[in-house]
């Protein structure tokens, strides 16, 4: 039986002598490249914390001790050694194990992450409460030092550091960023600041000194403070900690289980905000995975021995797309720029970068600074494209009401990642752009059917639309092939598009419910119920002309959307058309879209059958409308 057989939670850890705990950590690795090899999901950055991972879970007492882990995309190893490693098998599949942490998942996974930065403020909230309960434990925040271009990050160390609170902040970085590599300097200092007797020196100095008469100490002590802080300005990293307040520790190699061990167990014995500094290799242990951590964040299943990953055949994704429209914009427009927030494979983004390297902005995980940023070059007569996932612009709201639309700023929003996202789950689902934008003035709010149609709005947003703008679009692969930008046809502002008259039922789709709603109106035809369908492509504003003539030729209309029913696209239509139904009570209307709850992991397929999105269920409303006996009121799936 294997070590990782042997390991059903951390005490089984701490139960292994130290001497062992190199070769769990070996197996932990394998683990995880047999798992992701045949599942696809987060790679690099778990191969980069599994001794680091091992360590804590041998030094800390959890769960009594609790360790919030940022982000998560990090936390597979953690989750293989907290009691699911036989579930880890299927990690990501609808029924299997989150690919972040989830509390409902485990008592190990202390508090629940997908968004970047927020384990320091979390952790911090965990060890007030620890205190304001009277109890006893250690809280521990791990964070990446890519998060640490994200203001909430130093928002929760400036916090932890006034406050004085017993909390660890281990920073794992795997990046050049914020020190050189490990070295021996670094391997000397650590091992003199983290060692016992160093420590009881420095506090009997500091007795002896307070005991002095008071002139005299007040003298030695100012001496003694400078000369520190010279000697850490010229020789350790950390000194941006040590002025936030905390007590600073490394860098520790942190694929050396002696060394992490070892500093782990002295800072556990100290008071006080601490932070240990880690340095660590993403993708530590597969070599591609060490030679290109990029690529290899997030992989596709892939062979192990070769690293060949599978092929994604047939269309190109929407993400794809865009970025190449992007491009082609940019080449026709000097005055067009593009912004992504740490995401620039992940939005398509990196093409435009490629093309015109003095117009991209990767401003890191910064959202609200992204949208500030481009509403400053807007007023300057810049035309910024600020492309981030429709879940990460949500932490920018303020920004997008306060600074780009309150002064109708033409910033264009581009939102990859729009509805359902399938194995992210709920924390990297975008289904409430459409209801946080179309309660803010000004913004119009689109979502194409298609590639093509992608890149039409996208290049009316650039280039004739002088105010806020946004665009929609899936985690999915377009549709059809898609011509270059100069063969799509140019699309009118505020239009719809009748793709199906009839005379029964009007299906009113946005965006990727467009071609589910053709696809109900073929069914329904074949029962003989004549619908209409109509490509809602603008949200907001609505087309006025196309939606007088849906309500006054048909008696029942039903509106489909990927996002929430809950003040999204039908709710806002449903309001629109309320004054007709007051002469025309034989006007029915429904409201499809995704219920009032968070949907789960699992295959982008499986969620819109789940949540009722599909040619299907689309055309079992428009029959249950058309065959109600009497007008029901406006009604959402659920």
């Amino acid at each position: 039986m294997s070590l990782l057989e042997r390991v059903a939670g951390p005490e089984d850890i701490r139960a292994l002598s130290r001497e062992q705990l190199p070769e769990l950590a070996s197996e932990v690795r394998e683990r995880l490249i047999d798992v992701v090899s045949r599942l696809g999901g987060h790679f690099a950055p778990g191969l980069g914390v599994v001794e680091l991972t091992v360590a804590l879970h041998y030094v800390f007492q959890t769960p009594r001790d609790k360790v919030v882990w940022d982000v998560g995309h990090q936390a597979y190893p953690h989750k293989v050694l907290t009691g699911r490693n036989e579930a880890f098998g299927r990690i990501r599949q609808k029924g299997g194990p989150s690919p972040f942490l989830s509390r409902r998942e485990s008592e190990y996974d202390v508090f629940g992450a997908g968004h970047a930065a927020t384990s320091i403020s979390a952790a911090l909230g965990i060890a007030t409460a620890r205190d304001m309960n009277a109890e006893d434990f250690e809280v521990v925040a791990v964070i990446g030092d890519g998060s640490l271009t994200s203001g909430i990050a130093y928002e929760g160390l400036n916090n932890a550091g006034n406050a004085e609170t017993d909390l660890i902040v281990v920073l794992n970085d795997n990046e050049m960023s914020i020190s050189p590599n490990v070295g021996a300097i670094h391997k000397y200092l650590t091992r003199m600041v983290t060692n016992p007797a160093y420590n009881a020196v420095r506090e009997r100095v500091k007795h002896l000194i307070h005991n002095r008469p008071s002139a005299f100490g007040q003298a030695m002590e100012g001496m003694l403070l400078k000369l520190e802080e010279s000697v850490k300005n010229m020789l350790v990293p950390g000194t941006l900690f040590e002025e936030l307040g905390f007590r600073y520790v490394g860098p520790v190699d942190g694929h050396d289980l002696d060394a992490l061990v070892d500093t782990l167990t002295q800072v556990r014995k100290w008071k006080g905000p601490r932070l240990v500094h880690v340095r660590t290799v993403k993708g530590k242990g597969f070599h591609l995975a060490e030679a290109n951590p990029v690529v290899w964040h997030g992989a596709t299943p892939f062979d192990k021995l070769s690293g060949q990953m599978a092929s994604k055949k047939g269309l190109p994704a929407y993400t794809n797309v865009f970025g190449r429209g992007l491009a082609e914009l940019g080449a026709r427009n000097p005055k067009m720029a593009v912004i992504t927030a740490a995401m620039p494979s992940g939005t398509g983004t990196g093409v435009f970068g490629d093309a015109f390297p003095d117009r991209f902005f990767d401003v890191g995980i910064a959202e609200g600074h992204a949208v500030t940023f481009a509403a400053g070059l807007a007023t300057e007569g810049i035309k910024p494209v600020a492309a981030i996932y429709s879940t990460f612009l949500q932490r920018a709201y303020d920004s997008v009401v306060h600074d780009v639309a309150i002064q109708n700023l033409p910033v264009v929003f581009a939102m990859d990642r729009a509805g359902l996202v399938g194995n992210d789950g709920p924390t990297h689902a975008g289904l409430y752009d459409i209801a946080y934008l179309l309660a803010i003035p000004n913004v119009v709010v689109t979502a194409p059917k298609d590639g093509a149609e992608m890149l039409a709005l996208l290049r009316l947003g650039v280039e004739e639309v002088n105010g806020p703008f946004s665009l929609r679009y899936p985690r999915d692969n377009v549709p059809a092939a898609v011509p270059p930008l100069e063969e799509i046809p140019r699309i009118a502002f505020g239009t719809w598009e009748v793709l199906r008259r009839g005379r029964d039922v009007a299906l009113l789709g946005t965006g990727t419910m467009v071609l589910p709603a053709l696809e109900a109106a073929e069914q329904l035809a074949a029962e003989g119920i004549d619908a209409s369908v109509v490509n809602c492509r603008f949200l907001k504003p609505m087309d006025a002309a196309t939606l007088e003539w849906v309500v006054e030729s048909h008696d029942a209309m039903v509106t489909i959307e990927e996002g929430t029913i809950i003040n999204g696209f039908g709710a806002a239509l449903a309001r629109e058309v309320e004054g007709v139904r007051a002469r025309r009570p034989e006007l029915r209307v429904a409201l499809m879209g995704v219920p009032d709850r968070f949907v789960d992991h699992a295959a982008r397929g499986e969620q819109l059958e789940e949540v009722g999105l599909t040619p299907e269920a689309i055309a079992a409303q428009a029959r249950a409308l058309v065959d109600a006996p009497a007008p029901i009121p406006a009604r959402g799936t659920a």
